[in-house]
């Protein structure tokens, strides 16, 4: 299984959730291939945002080698399921993908914990600590759905 978590800049939630998803597949003894990017047009090649790194440090997970890509319509084609963090995220999946998108691969990550419901892992940039560690605790929450439903496959 291949999956992609994709937030805006790729470097606070999608990195959460490419380490704690990492985590929990390999806890579960799954050989899982696991990436994050961005859909914003920003430099790429940046480390996580500091906080990130420091709410995942206190979770056990080292996240300070990863280093931001950006997120190209290659990505449906490499990939098994692509997770956004947010609507605004998917929109932008949506057009960047163009012919390439393929909304059968392709969910809002909470929806793993609450189906049909379309709730955002909102952008902890620019706040406290505590939104980063809320960010973590809804990521955790999802990747262990998502580690339910798909590790007999």
């Amino acid at each position: 299984m291949k999956i992609l978590m994709v937030c805006l800049g790729n470097i606070c939630r999608s990195p959460l959730a490419e380490a704690v998803l990492q985590q929990k597949a390999s806890q579960a003894g799954l050989n899982w291939k696991i990436d994050s990017a961005g859909t914003y047009d920003m430099p790429m090649g940046k480390a996580p945002h500091p906080l990130s790194q420091k709410v995942a440090l206190v979770h056990g997970i080292d996240i300070c080698s990863q280093r931001s890509r950006r997120f190209t319509a290659d990505d449906f084609l490499n990939y098994d399921r692509l997770y956004a963090l947010s609507d605004d995220v998917m929109e932008e999946m949506k057009t960047i993908g163009a012919n390439r998108y393929d909304p059968t691969k392709t969910a809002l990550l909470m929806n793993e914990v609450f189906p049909g419901e379309n709730l955002n892992v909102d952008d902890p940039w620019g706040g406290s600590e505590s939104g980063f560690q809320q960010a973590y605790d809804l990521i955790a929450a999802a990747c262990d759905s998502i580690i339910g439903r798909y590790k007999n496959n």
